[in-house]
């Protein structure tokens, strides 16, 4: 069955017009700049009107935790892929500090069946490395897994590698993309040390932008982009939080870089005056900072140092959030508001749409060298949503997919409300319903 998109406004390549796409099964047979020829054959062919609507490439996110296996009380593959493509996502990459770690290969394949069965998105999962798995890291295959995931910095499900030897090993001979959390852990701990000794147990979390410091970021990211520049490592550091750090960067197009950086959603809406109101639900790692380091991460954003716009989607309870600081959890949901959120920008006047469809859905195909995603191009898989530029609605507890239940961005109105979400030409999302039963792709990685 042929299904042809009419008269949306597209917005790709950095261009905005109206235009209209014929799906054909998986993928985008002809894109129609304007108008369709009049001798084009439309019989038997399913027209869905989309006037007044916006059609993108789906949102890829290269940075989420799902929580399976282990640690499902918090969100599993099948709820937050779910939410995922509620929010437009259409391709997840999703982190491998799970309960048991992906740390072998037999438990990466594992992760691929779980979500081939469940996922209605596209998915990848990384290989995770530790201070004891080099030999199974080294057999990471390029063209089926996205990339190594390294914490040069320990977070959620410690897996932090401070050995040298292996860590200058990984960036020697890793056959992919190597992707690195990068905080300084001796930084880290003395600070807490401190900050223990004001405040007792009894820390606020306004202090955790001091705890897990700039210092503390720019020590591990300069390490990464020392190491990387020694080995000719293709580097992503992910969820940068600091001015600092901006200074490791360069500007130029993701396809010409070997080193490159992802910005969060939290890190470009919130900053530590914050904390006051949203407490432990905006506490992640690394730390949401000041209004300066805000300032400077949409600098680089928008002068093309910073290459990708993703969410690190990290689910926990409401019970675990609310407990006090060292027992509150870092991480919270995002995947399914990032894209509106970003929207929400562009109707600010901070980013244009363009740019947004750019870093959220262009450049992470590039930098990944997925096959044939994050455009409309005939000939790609037909991963798109439609999106009504002026339709606004409010996140609530009634509109949440998310298995635990809550957004940082509850009670926040948007303007922009993603109607329909296509994955390989399904309609999965539509309406505000999931449909369930069509299951995303494993995305393929070009070598």
């Amino acid at each position: 069955m042929k299904k042809l998109i009419k008269d949306a406004t597209i917005i790709n390549e950095g261009l905005k017009f109206r235009g209209s796409v014929l799906i054909n099964n998986d993928k985008i047979e002809r894109v129609f700049p304007f108008t369709i020829p009049q001798d084009f054959d439309l019989s038997g062919v399913e027209i869905q009107n989309a006037a007044g609507l916006y059609l993108i490439p789906g949102v890829i996110d290269d940075q989420v935790h799902f929580r399976e296996p282990g640690l499902t009380h918090k969100g599993d593959i099948a709820s937050e892929s779910r939410a995922a493509v509620a929010g437009g996502v259409t391709s997840f990459m999703e982190m491998p500090n799970t309960n048991p770690q992906t740390i072998t290969q037999d438990l990466l394949e594992l992760k691929y069946q779980r979500a081939a069965e469940v996922s209605p998105a596209n998915y990848s999962f990384y290989m995770g490395a530790t201070n004891d798995n080099l030999d199974e890291v080294l057999k990471t295959d390029p063209s089926k897994v996205c990339g190594i995931k390294v914490f040069m910095g320990s977070s959620t499900g410690n897996m932090l590698v401070d050995d040298e030897k292996i860590l200058s090993e990984i960036f020697k001979n890793a056959p992919t993309l190597v992707a690195t959390h990068c905080e300084d852990e001796a930084t880290i701990q003395k600070n807490i040390e401190i900050a223990r000794g004001r405040y007792g147990e009894n820390v606020p979390v306004s202090r955790h932008c001091h705890i897990r410091s700039d210092e503390a970021c720019y020590i591990s990211s300069s390490k990464a982009v020392e190491l990387a520049s020694k080995f000719d490592t293709r580097l992503h550091i992910l969820h940068l939080s600091t001015a600092k750090e901006m200074s490791l960067f360069s500007s130029g197009s993701v396809m010409e870089k070997k080193i490159t950086a992802e910005v969060c959603v939290h890190h470009l809406w919130f900053d530590d005056r914050d904390y006051i109101l949203k407490g432990n639900f905006i506490k992640w790692n690394p730390a949401i900072k000041t209004a300066k380091d805000k300032e400077a991460l949409w600098e680089a954003l928008l002068s093309d140092k910073i290459d990708v716009i993703a969410t690190d989607h990290a689910p926990h309870t409401r019970e675990e959030k609310n407990n006090t600081y060292f027992k509150a959890p870092s991480g919270g949901p995002l995947v399914q508001h990032s894209l509106v959120a970003m929207l929400e920008m562009s109707s600010n006047g901070i980013i244009s749409e363009e740019k947004v469809i750019q870093k959220m859905c262009h450049a992470p195909a590039d930098l990944f060298r997925i096959d044939r995603r994050g455009y409309i191009r005939e000939g790609y898989f037909a991963d798109l949503v439609l999106i009504d530029p002026n339709q606004p609605w409010e996140v609530s507890t009634d509109n949440i997919l998310y298995k635990c239940g809550w957004s940082p961005f509850e009670g926040r109105e948007f303007t922009h409300k993603v109607i329909s979400t296509f994955v390989n030409g399904q309609e999965v999302y539509k309406n505000g319903e999931v449909q369930d039963g069509l299951p995303g792709q494993r995305l393929r990685f070009l070598i």
